[in-house]
């Protein structure tokens, strides 16, 4: 699942493609899932002949806004994805190596394609139909959006505040690391590789984290997130060491980083990947 620094990278792209132009044709394809029971005559509206005033982001959410309501909220899902058509992409790990596009360079599973007045052309799509478009009239006063905690990237909470929320938490760290109303935009991923880092185990209790693993785990949270963003979310840039070249797997084997085995179990709900040997 795209998480926080895969979506801040399709909110650059955006940014930079769509910000101050005009939405000169728009093509949204029917589909009432995605499109959370908009019609595709009201998506439609909402974007064609509008001048994108500015792309934001609060965990994995995104938005375009305009010089008036409604704005367009999206959501990337499981296997949502956002790309210029015609310049080269990033591939999520997810993509593996199947075609991004049909033979006629539409490009698969597409379900939002503007283009804007300078030419590009911006396409989001999505192949499990997890992703999701819905309008709204803002940030401030859309539900999805009001219930997510601070931006772990943008707006991270002071590090006392970090430290008593995690304290008083009875539940395991992994599932408290998982909540977007605490913290936005961390995801299965990213969860584990902040553990490895701060070399806590993922299912210890917010309430056995001593003062000093807190900071461990603030200080990684900042780090793994830092890194991925400024590599805009290519996997192929992160570090070797990293857990995330080794986590996929699952029943392949007991595969091994740096000399030492890493261990698959469910945690919080989620698989997680963890080493024994460090993760105390």
């Amino acid at each position: 699942m795209p998480e926080l620094p895969e979506v801040e990278s399709v909110r650059r792209l955006m940014a930079s493609a769509l910000v101050g132009q005009r939405l000169i044709d728009v093509e949204v394809v029917p589909d009432e899932i995605v499109c959370s029971g908009h019609s595709t005559e009201e998506v439609d509206a909402a974007l064609r002949n509008r001048v994108v005033s500015g792309v934001h982001r609060r965990g994995k959410f995104f938005w375009l806004t305009f010089d008036s309501a409604p704005v367009v909220f999206g959501h990337l899902g499981m296997a949502g994805w956002i790309r210029e058509v015609g310049a080269d992409s990033l591939r999520l790990h997810s993509h593996g190596e199947a075609p991004l596009d049909e033979e006629s360079g539409r490009p698969r599973f597409l379900k939002l394609l503007m283009k804007a007045e300078n030419g590009r052309q911006i396409a989001f799509t999505d192949s499990r139909r997890f992703a999701r478009i819905w309008l709204g009239d803002s940030a401030e006063t859309n539900d999805r959006v009001k219930k997510l905690g601070p931006d772990a990237f943008n707006e991270p909470l002071p590090i006392e505040g970090f430290t008593r929320a995690i304290q008083k938490r009875k539940a395991p760290l992994k599932a408290i690391l998982l909540d977007q109303g605490l913290m936005s935009g961390i995801g299965n991923w990213i969860a584990d590789e902040v553990l490895y880092h701060a070399r806590i185990n993922p299912a210890r209790l917010g309430t056995s984290i001593s003062h000093d693993e807190a900071t461990h785990l603030y200080d990684a949270i900042a780090y793994v997130l830092d890194l991925a963003v400024n590599v805009e979310a290519d996997y192929t840039r992160f570090p070797e060491n990293w857990l995330f070249h080794h986590r996929w797997g699952g029943a392949k084997g007991a595969d091994i980083i740096e000399g030492r085995e890493i261990q698959r179990d469910t945690v919080g709900g989620r698989t997680t990947a963890w080493v024994p040997a460090i993760q105390l």
